[in-house]
């Protein structure tokens, strides 16, 4: 099944994690929306998610009609990547309320401690197809 994942076009940590996705995920089952895009807010929309939260909580995940926000999305990356990146995945077991937290202190703080673009990243070529709305 198709992973969707929803991140911040303009944040730089965003914009490696999707880089780190897309090398890790030789299946290409991720697929890439930033939340600013037309797909990406119509996604949003339909599953009742304010763009408000979604920039705020900077990644959401969709894989069917399932929805993984803020710590939560980043263990089922993690567990959907499989082999040595589903390790880290045992964290999840840790209570929510503190994952979340932190998850939330790096949110918060991660246009000042690893920069904004000026406009949403372009794939290249080769990786267009990945993304929906390239």
């Amino acid at each position: 099944m198709q992973v969707v994942v929803l991140f911040d076009g303009v944040c730089n940590l965003c914009n490696r994690t999707v880089q780190f996705i897309i090398r890790h995920d030789p299946s290409g089952r991720f697929r890439f929306a930033s939340q600013q895009s037309e797909i990406g807010q119509k996604l949003l929309a339909q599953h009742n998610i304010p763009i408000s939260q979604a920039l705020a909580g900077s990644v959401v995940v969709l894989e069917g009609d399932k929805v993984w926000l803020e710590s939560d999305a980043v263990f089922h990356i993690l567990y959907r990547l499989g082999g040595v990146w589903s390790i880290p995945a045992v964290l999840w077991f840790f209570p929510k309320r503190l994952r979340d937290w932190v998850y939330r202190m790096v949110a918060k703080n991660r246009y000042h401690m690893f920069g904004k673009l000026e406009r949403c990243m372009v794939p290249t070529p080769e990786l267009k197809q990945r993304f929906l709305d390239a």
